[in-house]
């Protein structure tokens, strides 16, 4: 038996196929990411498989429906290289379950109808979530599709988080602060809870990709996040602006823009990408920064006192911290962001292994020296595995009853 996961966006398609045990999720069989998936794109795909990898140019019939032949492709190369293994179910990330879902649900046409009231909450995720469970449920109508979503583990947030100083009206209709990246924040937190007693107590994580948020928990309880109505508010980001006073949309709808060129440019044309006027990509803009690029290095001092900042303000509302963590593309790689952080946060007791920072090392880690009265750590996300998790752990349940 296994399971397949899968993380569906306008343009992309990663999957990765997970073996199941007796006690949960068992090892990785295969994976791989399909991007490009555009009208007009240019498709193009990688996968691996052990030792085993291939990619290339994504072959389509229509160019019109990329996704549509990307999930033909992905049946082919599963029927290819498991050809003897059952799908036990799809575990799909959705982005958001709204103020309805608590935890994974299977889908089903009541469930999915409720998910589609919440596109309006994040417009650019929800309707390609739900428009690949919908393919997938045509392709392996036999299967059960599992929905996992961003918002779940921000469900303990308190009334003070989630709540916006706004009339009620506004509040009844759902405009509050939700918290996202929860399928991460998820993984990470309970690798940490096994992995220091400290864990239990005030913990900040920072996931920071080309999407970036942290998240305050206590007792591994998500207490506050910086992300809030969408997945836009917060800390700057690959190319999204991250927290930004409303007026700024006033005064552009003032100026004549309209909905869409305000959107796109909130979401596509901001951040790091933005800023620099060169790329949302931070390997890039630091070699760019060392020859001298102006925006590259400004963009990159952003980045960094907009992470500081944050995690200041959660600090406040959890009355300290007691661990640090580091996770996703830029949290786990970037040696030199993780210094600028750690070291700026000195008056918090924080205190640096250089060497244990900078060394090559893989997996969960500690990075803080040994005077530090703050634990640093970095610890890799997976958030396909934990949505295979969430779908093998929600099927047993059902089973058993």
């Amino acid at each position: 038996m296994s399971i397949l996961s899968v993380n569906i966006g306008s343009s992309s398609l990663k999957f990765a196929l997970y073996e199941t045990a007796a006690n949960g999720i068992g090892a990785l069989l295969g994976s791989g990411q399909m991007d490009g998936l555009q009208p007009g794109g240019t498709p193009q795909w990688r996968w691996q498989s052990g030792t085993d990898a291939g990619g290339g140019a994504l072959p389509c019939r229509n160019t019109d429906t990329p996704h549509t032949d990307a999930l033909r492709v992905l049946q082919q190369w599963l029927a290819e290289h498991f050809p003897a293994a059952k799908l036990h179910a799809v575990a799909h990330r959705v982005v958001h379950g709204g103020g309805v879902f608590g935890g994974a649900v299977v889908v089903d046409e009541q469930v999915l109808a409720q998910l589609h009231t919440f596109e309006r909450l994040a417009p650019l995720h929800q309707p390609y979530n739900l428009a690949g469970i919908a393919r997938f449920q045509a392709a392996f109508a036999a299967v059960p599709q599992v929905a996992c979503f961003d918002t779940a583990f921000h469900s303990t947030l308190p009334p003070q988080e989630t709540t916006f100083a706004l009339p009620e009206a506004d509040r009844a209709a759902g405009i509050r602060r939700y918290g996202f990246h929860g399928l991460s924040y998820q993984y990470v937190c309970a690798h940490m809870l096994a992995a220091s007693p400290r864990a239990h107590g005030r913990m900040i994580m920072l996931h920071l990709g080309s999407g970036s948020s942290a998240c305050a928990t206590v007792n591994g309880q998500s207490t506050a996040s910086s992300m809030g109505f969408t997945a836009l508010d917060g800390l700057m980001m690959g190319s999204r602006c991250g927290s930004l006073d409303a007026g700024v949309l006033l005064h552009w709808l003032a100026e004549g823009a309209d909905a869409e060129a305000i959107e796109r440019k909130l979401y596509k044309e901001s951040g790091l990408l933005g800023v620099s006027g060169l790329s949302a990509d931070v390997r890039r803009l630091r070699a760019a920064a060392d020859q001298g690029h102006a925006g590259a290095r400004l963009a990159l001092q952003l980045y960094s006192y907009r992470v500081r900042r944050e995690i200041g303000a959660l600090a406040a509302c959890i009355g300290g911290v007691d661990v640090l963590v580091f996770t996703a593309g830029i949290g786990e790689n970037d040696a030199v962001l993780r210094a600028e952080v750690v070291q700026s946060l000195g008056w918090l007791g924080m205190r640096l292994d250089t060497q244990a920072n900078e060394a090559a090392a893989h997996g969960i880690r500690a990075i803080h020296a040994a005077d530090s009265s703050v634990e640093v750590w970095v610890c890799p996300t997976d958030e396909g595995r934990n949505a295979a998790g969430q779908a093998w752990a929600l099927l047993q349940a059902g089973q058993a009853q």
